[in-house]
């Protein structure tokens, strides 16, 4: 009878540790992005797919971008699009922040995201933080120890990080990757430094294929002018992101090699993992390794300034740290 009854209770806590877990308010900052209308969408159709099971938009608050005319051009469509999945429209982040339990952060400028993301934190609600993680490498590295000093957990991603192949790769379907070649678009916004606005894509790719322990960069161009950018590993392996109309790429390793990595496959992947982390508090991708990204590509255009010098990423992460923190 003791044991029916503990397992009864059991049963109990666990419905209620589910129920709580599938009820999350979510909130967005910015309405300055498609991703905005995609992540919408999928978690506001009724009834929901399992995977975002019990998380919905809520509220948003429409400003991102202050200045940038092809994010800015966008807010008023993109408002009048939300709220017609039944998501309310807040004049402020502080409203915002009444309302939900966990964030989007959505503004497609990553110059504003330190100062947005700061009182999400101080609120203690996870955020989200779509590419670009920061307008520069030093604001990426505040928001991280901002996170860090509060204890509350942040992650950012482009959605190819996601593709099938590229995950299979990751986790060692060709063995250890002694190359690799990734592209995508690289439309360049004066504002940021120049892989940060798109060619994130490609370079999230590669780096998802080779993980980290990147350790310099040579930065070039194409017969045709693209940006080609390549990066050099320990043990000697090798990484290359080159701009082109599309995203692919291909991963050599020592079991094999695969040339369908670095594929676009949609949204939903990268929202999945979005809704995961907001259930369990787990970053899918650690800090250090969005860090290294984001330092790979400013080291990138450190070596555009050297007419294609090789540029160390110690030598930029300890120049951006020392900035970030003095």
């Amino acid at each position: 009878m003791i044991r029916q009854l503990f397992l009864v209770i059991g049963a109990l806590a666990l419905l209620s540790l589910t129920a709580s877990a599938q009820h999350i308010r979510a909130g967005i900052i910015g309405l300055d992005t498609s991703h905005v209308l995609a992540f919408t969408k999928t978690l506001n159709t009724t009834p929901q797919i399992p995977e975002v099971m019990g998380v919905r938009v809520v509220a948003a608050y429409p400003q991102g971008s202050k200045d940038i005319e092809s994010s800015t051009k966008r807010v008023p469509e993109y408002t009048e699009k939300v709220k017609a999945l039944g998501v309310e429209i807040v004049p402020s982040i502080d409203a915002l922040l009444d309302k939900v339990d966990v964030v989007f952060l959505e503004s497609n400028d990553g110059r504003v995201h330190l100062e947005q993301v700061l009182p999400c934190l101080e609120a203690h609600k996870p955020v989200f933080i779509d590419k670009p993680v920061a307008g520069t490498l030093v604001d990426a590295i505040r928001i991280y120890d901002a996170s860090k000093k509060t204890g509350i957990p942040v992650f950012s991603s482009s959605s190819l990080r996601f593709g099938k192949s590229t995950q299979a790769v990751r986790k060692g379907s060709i063995g250890r990757v002694s190359s690799a070649e990734t592209s995508s678009p690289a439309s360049l916004e004066p504002s940021h430094p120049d892989l940060f606005w798109y060619g994130i894509h490609g370079v999230e790719s590669l780096f998802t294929i080779m993980g980290t322990g990147c350790q310099g960069v040579k930065r070039g161009t194409t017969a045709d002018g693209k940006i080609t950018v390549t990066g050099t590993w320990e043990g000697a392996r090798t990484g290359t992101y080159t701009e082109a109309k599309g995203y692919g790429g291909k991963a050599t390793g020592d079991k094999g090699a695969d040339d369908t990595v670095g594929k676009y496959e949609g949204y939903d992947p990268l929202l999945f993992s979005v809704v995961h982390f907001f259930r369990t508090g787990i970053t899918p991708v650690s800090p250090e390794e969005t860090l290294e990204i984001y330092a790979f590509m400013e080291a990138a255009d450190e070596s555009k300034r050297r007419n294609g010098a090789d540029v160390t990423l110690k030598e930029v992460m300890e120049k951006a740290v020392a900035e970030a923190r003095k």
